[in-house]
């Protein structure tokens, strides 16, 4: 009798340890997903970008702008964004189901096709949705923060 309740006091909890250890997977896959976006705006190129933007992107700008899936890839491919380096700080990771929300500073140095090279400091808010097995950027939005 004891034997088998200490059994079944075992498994529950190993039951219960199973969730936090499957958040902390995800969490550890969002945080690499962000981590190729940054990548892949510094040194854009077509397929991976196609691989991890969702095809119904909304990519807010500090500035107003809105961008698709289409724009966001084609302005970094031609230059119209161009970043030359992105430093992430601050960087926060929360998963709820297939949803996870990612929070951080980006400073980035700029050398957009037709404007002056330059720096900018952003609060991004991105939203992530596991779409068949992959983290995918489906909405970003950043607001400036004044450079010191």
């Amino acid at each position: 009798m004891w034997k088998r309740l200490l059994c079944l006091v075992s498994f529950l909890s190993l039951a219960s340890l199973m969730p936090a250890a499957q958040a902390a997977d995800e969490t550890a896959a969002v945080t690499k997903a962000a981590e190729k976006l940054r990548v892949l705006m510094v040194d854009p190129e077509r397929a991976g970008l196609e691989a991890i933007v969702a095809k119904d992107l909304s990519y807010g700008h500090s500035g107003g702008k809105l961008d698709t899936q289409q724009s966001f890839i084609d302005d970094l491919l031609n230059g119209v964004s161009n970043f030359v380096s992105i430093t992430i700080s601050d960087q926060t990771v929360r998963v709820v189901g297939d949803v996870a929300i990612v929070r951080h500073t980006l400073f980035a140095e700029t050398a957009d096709k037709g404007k002056e090279a330059g720096t900018v400091k952003l609060g991004i808010l991105q939203i992530w949705q596991k779409q068949h097995g992959h983290w995918k950027l489906l909405a970003r939005q950043a607001r400036a923060i004044a450079n010191p």
